[in-house]
């Protein structure tokens, strides 16, 4: 960069002001460059300076350099319609009802040319993240903000969905004792030892008797049928299912407390502005 601007300029002291150095610096960075050149690059002529043969066979070539690379440096401009690209998301069949599926129209709208693969949340998803196999998660705890980026979508509360003839349909609320007089099918996504409603329920927990329990959410209306068993979903998840399904839906009672729901994603895509444009996209639709 000296070298060039010293070219541009034929000048000591205007060199050191384009570039906020001393004369004494820009100077002593001269007599090195041409030392290394085996050329003065610069001689007086008159009252001004002039560049030898080899300084004015250096001074567009150089130019040139310096422009491609600064251009190759710089942030690259980014089109939504102009991608082509596959990003890969773990997520729940609830992560993709409430935060893929909303935001779908839009993703398409902006980048024909965007493809998300979903991959089943696994025991290793954040290893994978961190290696580039996996580009988001969609999460459903509290994120671990040292190994991760996050950015919250939205707090989800619980609801209940039953049969319509059930005896609980009618009610506008229901207790913990209520709660714990029916069966319930359980579901349980990533770990099957992690079920968030049953560490709601505190000291209680043992009183809620679990006759099934499943590792995914679209397949747990179909157990509900014409029996008793009360199903504890998320809300977004709940009023659908009971649309489609027929069943009543209510609010769980207070103590099965919501959960907030999350974007994750790794160091090495905090910076990528194909995946910002993403995560900006999937915020928009909660």
């Amino acid at each position: 960069m000296t070298l060039s601007i010293l070219l541009q300029t034929r000048s000591v002291s205007r060199a050191a002001q384009r570039l906020g150095l001393s004369q004494p610096t820009v100077s002593r960075a001269l007599g090195q460059l041409r030392q290394l050149l085996a050329d003065p690059l610069l001689v007086r002529s008159g009252s001004g300076m002039m560049l030898t043969r080899r300084g004015v066979e250096l001074a567009k070539p150089l130019e040139d350099w310096l422009s491609m690379t600064t251009t190759m440096l710089a942030p690259p401009e980014f089109a939504p319609a102009m991608l082509d690209r596959s990003f890969r998301i773990a997520a729940t069949d609830y992560g993709v009802l409430s935060v893929l599926s909303p935001a779908l129209p839009a993703i398409g709208a902006a980048a024909a040319g965007c493809r998300i693969d979903v991959s089943a949340f696994s025991q290793d998803m954040f290893r994978r993240l961190a290696s580039g196999e996996l580009d988001l998660i969609i999460y459903g705890f509290e994120p671990d903000l040292s190994v991760t980026h996050a950015r919250h979508l939205f707090h989800e509360t619980q609801s209940l969905i039953v049969r319509p003839d059930h005896p609980l349909a009618a009610r506008k609320a229901v207790t913990l004792d209520d709660y714990f007089a029916w069966p319930h099918v359980a579901i349980s996504v990533g770990d099957p030892d992690v079920d968030h409603v049953q560490s709601c329920l505190g000291d209680r927990a043992a009183e809620r008797r679990v006759v099934a329990k499943l590792p995914y959410f679209y397949a747990a209306p179909d157990l509900i049928g014409s029996s008793d068993v009360i199903l504890t979903m998320p809300s977004r998840a709940a009023q659908r299912f009971a649309h489609a399904h027929g069943f009543a839906c209510l609010p769980a009672p207070d103590e099965v407390a919501g959960f907030d729901y999350w974007l994750l994603w790794h160091e090495r895509s905090a910076r990528d502005p194909a995946t910002a444009w993403l995560i900006d996209i999937l915020a928009a639709g909660n």
